[in-house]
């Protein structure tokens, strides 16, 4: 059934098309490389998951509330307009700011799809291109298990944003394949692990929290090979071509600090979209939000070698340098062990239900 019946918000078109500027980039070196990129495609055979039988599709989600999360993490929260809002008014913005992000994770997995398979074309090197092809898999299971979310239990449905829309034709449109990884596995995944990592560990649907939890780990190990292939090639750099990743980098960061504020569910909601958007963008909730996706990105910059005067400059204004400090590396091996986490619960549940 087509998703057009599910979308709030006319969809013009169910094609998006621009130039992608590719160059392929065949190699005759099987045995150079990273060791530790092949390493990491291992582990990516290893994990590879059906979402048909990882996960519990029969249980249901609360239509007033259903990926079952706080009520302190809607921006508006507490303030005048929400505690005068009536009950079926308040029902009506969880619900639909849920589906709203979901749908964004949905559409920004897509895009990851593309541009992974974009990855295997562009990339010089044979086992960077090994797991590039198994990340492939892990992007369309994620547009799968986020569709059958939106399709099937929330039957509601937002477009892509113009933020997310920007942002992925700079990644795409770039024909350097270090940019693609630059900007989608180091930034558009930061922010995602940043927007996963609030329903793994908030929502009190488990299918909700599931599904962010498994994902998660798969994109655990896309900013790994990110880091791997970009830490090594960084060095080798001009002066001006680290010049031009690093005002990429700033630029981004601003971007995503500053627009994604899910207008959309703000103008469709009756009440005062000005003061709406001027209380979520100011709101402990996404004060709390940008602290997740500047731990996620600004240690994983530092990592890969990005750290010049720019970049040190941007993250002083926005007050992030103490995520310097943090551990990328750790942070990522976390994700893998909570994704094993959920499904031991799931192990012991259907233990407990056989007996």
């Amino acid at each position: 059934m087509s998703s057009t019946r599910i979308y709030e918000l006319p969809v013009e078109s169910t094609d998006w098309k621009f130039d992608g500027k590719t160059e392929i980039h065949f190699t005759w070196e099987y045995e150079d490389g990273s060791a530790e990129l092949l390493d990491l495609y291992e582990k990516g055979k290893k994990q590879q998951w059906n979402a048909t039988d990882r996960l519990d599709w029969t249980q249901e989600l609360d239509e007033d509330n259903p990926m079952g999360m706080s009520d302190d993490t809607i921006p508006i929260f507490g303030t005048e307009i929400w505690n005068k809002a009536t009950e079926k008014e308040k029902a009506w913005l969880r619900r639909n700011l849920q589906a709203h992000t979901v749908s964004q994770f949905m559409h920004g997995e897509q895009g990851a799809l593309i541009a992974t398979a974009k990855i295997v074309n562009t990339v010089p090197d044979a086992n960077a291109k090994f797991y590039a092809a198994t990340q492939v898999m892990d992007e369309a299971r994620h547009v799968e298990v986020y569709k059958r979310l939106l399709h099937e239990k929330f039957n509601m449905a937002y477009p892509i944003t113009p933020s997310l829309k920007s942002l992925l034709e700079q990644t795409l449109t770039d024909s350097r394949w270090d940019m693609t990884y630059l900007g989608m596995q180091i930034l558009i995944e930061g922010l995602a692990l940043a927007a996963f990592q609030r329903i793994r560990d908030s929502a009190k649907n488990n299918l909700a929290a599931s599904v962010n939890a498994y994902v998660m780990q798969d994109e655990a190990r896309h900013v790994a090979f990110g880091r791997l292939a970009l830490r090594d090639y960084y060095p080798q750099l001009t002066d001006k071509e680290r010049d031009e990743r690093e005002e990429f980098v700033v630029e981004a960061l601003y971007f995503m600090r500053d627009r994604f504020n899910q207008a959309e569910v703000w103008m469709r909601s009756g009440l005062p979209v000005d003061k709406l958007m001027e209380l979520a963008a100011n709101s402990d909730s996404m004060k709390r939000f940008r602290g997740r996706l500047f731990s996620r990105i600004v240690p994983t910059v530092k990592d890969i070698g990005l750290m010049g005067p720019r970049v040190k400059k941007a993250f002083e204004e926005m007050g992030v340098m103490e995520y310097t400090q943090l551990d990328a590396k750790a942070m990522l091996e976390n994700d893998q062990k909570v994704a094993d986490d959920f499904d031991a619960k799931k192990f012991v549940r259907e233990s407990v239900a056989a007996e």
